[in-house]
């Protein structure tokens, strides 16, 4: 089996960050995952302390931060944003296809079969 690259701040290392505010909501622990929007990540800056919301179901027009679409009815979106911060100010790999497991950051799983087999970007 392949080894899965993980994505951090740090190059080479294959520490997944964390989010440091996961304890303080419940949207880690749903059950699915969104559409899947892209089958690469996407690097952002983000800063230590402020407070961000990253897409789950996928739709968000702003990607891979949520812009509320999620909330239009007419969708029936059952999934929620996750929110999260960083443990320090830096450059990070956000998931992108949201089918990580390490939600919001990018764990690699976009290379497998599954994502890089369907329609999309």
């Amino acid at each position: 089996r392949p080894s899965v690259r993980f994505y951090s701040t740090a190059g080479s290392n294959t520490k997944i960050p964390k989010n440091v505010i996961e304890h303080l909501n419940t949207a880690q622990e749903q059950q699915t995952s969104g559409v899947i929007y892209d089958k690469k990540p996407f690097k952002m800056e983000l800063e230590e302390g402020k407070r961000y919301s990253w897409c789950l179901c996928g739709r968000s027009k702003g990607q891979p931060l949520c812009d509320g679409t999620h909330k239009l009815v007419q969708y029936k979106i059952t999934q929620r944003p996750i929110r999260f911060q960083v443990e320090k100010s830096g450059t990070y790999w956000l998931c992108n296809c949201k089918q990580t497991k390490n939600r919001p950051f990018c764990d690699g799983t976009h290379k497998c079969e599954e994502v890089q087999k369907t329609a999309g970007k």
